[in-house]
């Protein structure tokens, strides 16, 4: 029997509907899949007076066993403080104390007693998350414990001094102070720390980037060793550190008028405070006042003459009054200072662009492609237009 030849087109048809397809990429969990699965994670936090009152009640969420992150403003009045799992009927744990502090960034990170074997953790990204992405929120919004909400980013701004602020819509309470917002691979971008009261569906919340500045380990102090703490520092910087924190709460909410009349007042009560000198020359540049603005860095910079953060702002404001070449030194300055500084690298290839030199604009390309990924994207498609 003669064995018939199969033409070429047709074997090469059989060829490719007989191998089977390559696998494909497991299916994204469904929201309450990963609601299910990162809830126990997240817990209630209830402080008390010294007469044994609850005083306020927020959120918060496990970032390593035994170890929950919080907002500071939640905590920073009480005596006693405990955290309640929302697992089952929820289960109630004694804050041994407090392992560290961040005022400005208003984060608080608890020392809890709690059996290992039920110590759930949250997995942080700091990739920050694109506009119009969606994230969910689990809180305890008005003492309705393991709440959860859905909604988009709105804008991610950054903040001198403090980094990466979020704003997002999924609605938000009293109580939710403290909440992990999550991306949709059930990561933490951020903590929900702001409610704005004449918005609609207009909260912040801190960028998880910010949660680095917390030290791990340590001695763990106690809440009236915090409150000890915050009455020396009122003692000696009252007027001036009030000022100053009323200026961060309004550049959260981007009122940049009003944020400069406090640091200015900062600066003007204790001239020697470097980072209020950089958020008066960002306002500025904010409102379009750049040799003010220039002066405010310059004397950031005669405080402190290794501030990166200050000569990278200092060429922003160069960048923006057009004065390229001196915006290249500043920037030049601050990635000297701070090498992995991924913004200073994309600054600079911006302001060579802006002379004609592609090809030093291109070197900061290479440098920003091991560094940060999306303003390697943002930067090579500036060079290419």
């Amino acid at each position: 029997m003669l064995k018939r030849k199969l033409p070429p087109w047709l074997a090469l048809l059989v060829l490719f509907v007989c191998v089977p397809p390559p696998q494909q990429a497991a299916a994204e969990e469904s929201l309450p899949e990963l609601i299910r699965r990162v809830k126990p994670a997240v817990v209630s936090v209830i402080t008390y007076n010294s007469k044994g009152e609850v005083t306020v009640t927020g959120s918060g969420f496990f970032v390593r066993p035994g170890q929950v992150l919080t907002n500071f403003h939640v905590i920073e009045a009480a005596s006693r403080v405990e955290i309640r799992t929302f697992e089952g009927k929820g289960k109630t744990y004694p804050v041994a104390g407090l392992i560290d502090v961040d005022e400005e960034g208003d984060l608080a990170l608890l020392g809890v007693e709690v059996p290992a074997e039920r110590a759930r953790v949250l997995e942080t990204t700091t990739v920050m998350p694109e506009e119009g992405e969606r994230i969910f929120v689990i809180g305890n919004p008005l003492r309705l414990e393991g709440s959860v909400s859905d909604g988009i980013i709105s804008a991610v701004r950054e903040v001198p001094s403090l980094g990466k602020i979020i704003q997002i819509t999924a609605p938000i309470s009293h109580g939710n102070s403290g909440s992990p917002v999550f991306n949709m691979k059930g990561r933490v971008v951020g903590i929900v720390t702001i409610r704005v009261m004449n918005g609609q569906n207009i909260n912040l919340a801190m960028g998880s980037p910010r949660f680095a500045v917390l030290r791990e380990g340590g001695r763990p102090f106690s809440f009236e060793e915090l409150a000890a703490r915050s009455r020396g520092a009122l003692r000696t910087e009252s007027i001036s550190e009030w000022s100053y924190r009323s200026g961060l709460e309004s550049l959260w909410l981007g009122n940049y008028d009003s944020a400069l009349g406090y640091f200015e007042s900062a600066v003007n009560k204790n001239p020697n405070r470097v980072e209020a000198w950089i958020q008066v020359g960002f306002c500025k540049v904010k409102q379009g006042k750049t040799q003010d603005a220039i002066r405010a860095f310059q004397q950031a910079l005669r405080l402190r003459p290794n501030s990166y953060e200050a000569h990278n702002k200092l060429g922003d404001a160069y960048y923006y009054a057009g004065s390229y070449y001196k915006a290249v030194e500043s920037y030049k300055q601050a990635v000297a200072l701070r090498p992995d500084l991924a913004e200073g690298y994309y600054n600079l290839g911006l302001a060579y662009l802006e002379i004609g030199d592609r090809a030093a604009a291109a070197a900061q390309v290479r440098a920003l492609k091991e560094l940060d990924a999306e303003l390697h994207k943002k930067l090579v498609n500036e060079i290419e237009r």
